[in-house]
């Protein structure tokens, strides 16, 4: 399958900006069974100074604005091939050790919640435990669209039990570290099924399996990625793969736009 991309970022600011420097991770990695066919970014209102590859193999644009800017948009898009592998991504690849993986963050610290989730998960190989460990997670945080709080992490979602497709990724990462499995947060672009137009990226997690190598688990969808998940960035949370980040000096009364085109070409 062949999917066409463009997604559109527009920051706007009520004063103009005095400085900012901005890391974007918009471009799709190359992966066996995820083929990056053509990707462009185009950047108006700021300058793009530098393209490189961070420790999680994650392509990274970072940008800085002009002074006085007032608004400033970052417009990607592009076609990616997909073949389904049933979510397993392969063995582990780049500089980031594998053990770097089972580090807890403030998102996936775990706490009693967490613990409680990992406790007498069923199954005989940890393949069918993570699936089951999705599963439980699932039932236990409804998916709620405005539920969820920027500053979540698993704890803050399993009490409230809801959230997002970003906060059910960080219950899975913080109790597969927890069962001292390797884990980690992922951000993406998803074909919906109802729609082509969205406005935000999609989360996923990725669990490293022996035998297998890392493995992803939708558990906002209940499933593994197929061939309408395109993987874009990796990291322990959501702040090594946000689709933009960085610091910003003035500025004031930010007002973002987000639109997001997924179709099958």
């Amino acid at each position: 399958m062949q999917l066409e991309i463009h997604h559109a970022t527009r920051y706007r600011f009520a004063a103009p900006v005095t400085f900012a420097l901005q890391q974007v991770r918009k471009t799709p990695k190359s992966t066996p069974h995820q083929s990056v066919r053509d990707w462009s970014t185009e950047i108006t209102g700021g300058t793009r100074q530098l393209i490189f590859e961070d420790h999680h193999n994650n392509v990274v644009e970072l940008v800085s604005l002009e002074r006085d800017t007032t608004e400033i948009t970052v417009t990607s898009r592009g076609r990616v091939a997909l073949e389904d592998n049933h979510g397993i991504v392969g063995r582990h690849r780049g500089p980031a050790p594998l053990w770097l993986y089972l580090t807890q963050t403030a998102r996936t610290r775990p706490g009693p919640r967490v613990r409680e989730i990992v406790q007498g998960i069923p199954g005989e190989t940890t393949l069918e435990r993570l699936h089951a460990l999705s599963a439980r997670i699932r039932e236990a945080v409804a998916y709620e669209i405005g539920a969820s709080h920027p500053d979540w992490g698993a704890e803050e979602a399993l009490e409230a039990g809801r959230g997002v497709c970003q906060d059910h990724a960080h219950v899975l990462v913080a109790c597969a570290r927890q069962a001292d499995i390797p884990a980690r947060y992922v951000s993406g672009y998803l074909m919906l099924d109802d729609r082509s137009t969205q406005d935000a990226m999609h989360a996923w997690a990725e669990a490293h399996v022996e035998g297998l190598g890392w493995v992803g688990f939708d558990v906002s969808n209940g499933i593994s990625p197929d061939t309408r998940y395109v993987r874009v960035a990796t990291g322990l949370d959501y702040g090594d793969a946000a689709p933009v980040s960085g610091m910003r000096i003035g500025g004031a009364a930010e007002v973002l736009e987000v639109r997001i085109d997924v179709s099958q070409q």
